[in-house]
Formats: structure tokens, sequence, C-alpha cells
């Protein structure tokens, strides 16, 4: 599935279930919630932090889909076309960034 798809079947979910898209800045917030649910299960599973017997059931896989979800939820509210955006964005990485990771002596191991 690409993006384009994605942001349609977000759409036609939102039609099909929801009442409306909730607004930007609601959905700004909601989006930062989700991040912080990724950012909690990453510190405390793969960083030092000791995982809490309440988030060992956390699924990381559904955590990153709910940021997935809101990120398409906000493009398709502020009319933003994300498989051009990635594209585009991958295309500059990818120009911008090829000699200066191939030439990282911190990634050399």
């Amino acid at each position: 599935m690409n993006l384009q798809n994605a942001q349609k079947q977000v759409d036609e979910w939102i039609q099909n279930h929801g009442v409306r898209y909730f607004n930007e800045l609601t959905n700004m917030a909601q989006l930062t919630e989700e991040v912080g649910e990724v950012a909690r299960i990453i510190a405390r599973r793969y960083g030092e932090q000791s995982e809490k017997e309440s988030d060992k059931n956390k699924d990381l896989g559904e955590e990153l889909a709910d940021v997935v979800f809101v990120v398409l939820c906000l493009a398709n509210q502020t009319g933003v076309n994300l498989q051009e955006a990635f594209e585009k964005k991958l295309d500059v990485k990818t120009t911008r960034d090829h000699d200066r990771h191939q030439n990282n002596q911190k990634l050399q191991s």
C-alpha cells in the first residue's frame, strides 16, 4: 500500500466510522501523545529504563500505527499529498546525505 492509498483509507474510515476529523490542533496534541507512547516503549524496552509490568504487553507496532494514523489525518485535513512529499524528501536525503553517511566515522563498525 502506498501513502496515497493509506490517506484515502483513513479518509474513508473517518467518513464511515467517525463523525468528522478532529481539528488540526487536537490532532497535533493527539500525535504528540502517541509519539510519547512510542517513546515510552522504546525507552523501557530498548533503553536503560526498566520496563514496568503494565508496559510489558504494550505493542510497539500498534503504537507506531497510531502515529501513522494521526499523521495521515493531519495530511488529509491540510491538503498534503504524503506520497509526493515522501518521495521528494527521499530524493533530497539521498542526494544530500549519501556521502555524509558513507563518510561518517561514527557509523563505521
